[in-house]
């Protein structure tokens, strides 16, 4: 029988832009518990003014003032709630990762862009932050632009980061580009309902979430979403040798209910498009009575490839298998 844990965002239980499998876990929970994950997001710098009406999670002050002693270093731009090991696991694994249920954790979220970043740093130069409320009843965010009082976008939030512990002899790495072991995937896809799945690279996985996003278009162009609080309710799940549902998992890889999702990075994005290719032929092979080159030629006639993100360092390509087509 599975258990449900709860694991709040605190000090103790955050990184700052790292992953690293040396981290010691957070909490240790058996293949197939539910863990709740609450994440927070921002920095202090992009916190919003006094007097604004837009309140900052005791949790975040916290965070920023174990920042501001020097108890919590950051390696890189994302606080990301964990890690958690699950019992059991082992290189050569996969770990499933279902994102049962995505709760709202504020009333606002932010979007900045600053000089030498984004897909145009040459045409915005400059730092620009805005400040965006956000209506949790009627799931909408309105933005400080637009006509009749700001533009209002429809929400559907999801983790921009998450991740296992990279290879050992990686040592630690930013949180800002995704890899092998998951990270800052930034696919808008992984809403809850989806299933995720990372191969595990280092005992008991590590499994870290954070990045949270209410709202991103395809590419996050201006290099963020509508960065908010989350709080996230998974199954944590292993699936020893990698499973038998799937070739052996070297990329992390994702269902929805209506697709199958493929994926690659890469700084070259021709590059990150290639490994995305090669992912989704390899598991179409795998799953389907059709050899490589069908399913190059089925990839080519009826399996979409979108942009994941530009903003990263490591570009990302996702392929997207409508399910039913072939199995």
């Amino acid at each position: 029988m599975s258990t449900t844990h709860r694991l709040d965002a605190a000090p103790e239980t955050v990184r700052f832009g790292a992953f690293d499998a040396s981290f010691a876990p957070v909490l240790t929970v058996a293949s197939g518990d539910r863990v709740v994950m609450q994440c927070v997001s921002g920095p202090a710098q992009v916190m919003p003014p006094e007097g604004s009406g837009l309140a900052v999670p005791p949790e975040l002050q916290a965070i920023h003032a174990a920042v501001a002693e020097g108890r919590l270093a950051q390696l890189g731009p994302h606080l990301v709630t964990g890690p958690v090991a699950v019992a059991g696991a082992e290189p050569g694994d996969a770990l499933r990762v279902e994102i049962e249920a995505i709760e709202l954790g504020a009333d606002w979220g932010y979007n900045h862009f600053r000089p030498l970043v984004g897909t145009l740093p040459e045409d915005f130069p400059y730092r620009r932050l805005i400040h965006i409320p956000v209506d949790r009843a009627a799931n909408t965010c309105r933005l400080p632009f637009g006509p009749q009082g700001g533009l209002e976008l429809p929400l559907s939030p999801f983790f921009g980061v998450m991740g296992v512990a990279p290879p050992v002899e990686w040592g630690p790495i930013s949180t800002k580009e995704p890899r092998a072991h998951g990270g800052n995937l930034d696919n808008k896809e992984l809403v809850a309902g989806t299933t995720l799945w990372l191969p595990v690279h280092a005992p008991g996985a590590l499994f870290s979430a954070g990045d949270g996003h209410g709202v991103q278009g395809d590419g996050e162009v201006c290099v963020t979403a509508l960065e908010m609080c989350l709080t996230g309710t998974f199954r944590l799940s292993l699936e020893k040798g990698g499973g038998a549902r799937q070739p052996a998992l070297r990329y992390p890889r994702a269902e929805t209910p209506t697709h199958y999702i493929s994926m690659g990075m890469h700084e070259d994005l021709d590059m990150a498009m290639k490994q995305a290719l090669r992912e989704m032929i390899a598991f179409i092979v795998a799953r389907a009575q059709i050899s490589a080159a069908e399913a190059y030629q089925f990839c080519s006639l009826a399996v979409d490839f979108r942009v994941t993100q530009t903003v990263n360092g490591e570009k990302g390509v996702h392929g997207m298998l409508r399910k039913g087509l072939l199995f």
